[in-house]
């Protein structure tokens, strides 16, 4: 599993519901949400 730092936990979670999706510059990422409060995740890269 994905996982990203959370700014509202202050800490590296799971990737809940994570999608793929490719950046302007073509760049692969990672979109998802925090198990523990909900907020918004992103990493960049493969994952």
């Amino acid at each position: 599993m994905a996982q990203a730092y959370c700014f509202k936990c202050r800490t590296k979670r799971e990737i809940k519901n994570p999608q793929s999706v490719t950046l302007k510059n073509k760049r692969p990422a990672t979109r998802g949400t925090c198990p523990v409060c909900g907020t918004k995740l992103f990493r960049i890269g493969k994952g």
